[in-house]
């Protein structure tokens, strides 16, 4: 139990360290045709301590996935993207669009979460992202308070990955029973060190 709880501590720290604020750091990729959306969302995700990529156009996104063109054009790490957040009425690829690539034609970037923004309630275009694997649909404006509310709810989910890379490591290594187990007081690791043996023999 001991040698979980280490792994578990060590993966965190690494975790953690990501970010020189000692808190975990969120890379967004933010798309949107508009200059003052995309300062707007900007200045919310920066406040929010987020690394933040703008880019004006579902090309451009592509591109800088990597999915589209030349990859080297914006010279930053794609691989590291956490959430991407697009509008949804863009001309040339609307964010729908853009959607539809990221969620069918990539299996790199396919599980990273995709967040629709658009000035419009319109229930059948909400309904149509959603099911084509948007994680949410928010209204303009954007407030800051949806940017904090996503990306707690993004931060949760890499720390269970640290936790479920954890346990798998765990597992690979000891025979001990998972953590969701109940430890008896006297039960012993099944590959006792010499240092157990002795303290046997006492």
């Amino acid at each position: 139990m001991a040698i979980t709880g280490e792994i578990f501590r060590q993966n965190l720290t690494e975790l953690l360290e990501e970010s020189p604020s000692g808190s975990p750091e969120l890379h967004v990729l933010a798309v949107d045709d508009s200059l003052v959306d995309r300062n707007v969302i900007e200045r919310l995700l920066k406040v929010s301590s987020c690394k933040v990529t703008i880019v004006e156009s579902g090309t451009r996104a592509l591109q800088y996935l990597g999915l589209e063109g030349e990859t080297g054009s914006l010279g930053l790490d794609s691989a590291k993207v956490n959430l991407i957040m697009t509008d949804y009425s863009m001309p040339g690829m609307t964010g729908y669009e853009l959607l539809k690539k990221i969620k069918q034609e990539s299996s790199v970037f396919r599980e990273i979460p995709v967040v629709i923004m658009s000035s419009e309630n319109v229930l059948t275009r909400i309904d149509r992202c959603l099911e084509e694997g948007a994680e949410e649909f928010l209204l303009k404006p954007v407030k800051l308070s949806d940017v904090r509310r996503l990306k707690d709810f993004i931060m949760k989910g890499k720390v269970k990955d640290v936790e479920k890379k954890s346990l798998k490591r765990m597992r690979s290594t000891d025979c001990s029973p998972p953590l969701s187990a109940t430890y008896s007081p006297i039960s012993l690791p099944c590959d006792p060190s010499p240092l157990s043996s002795k303290k046997a023999r006492l």
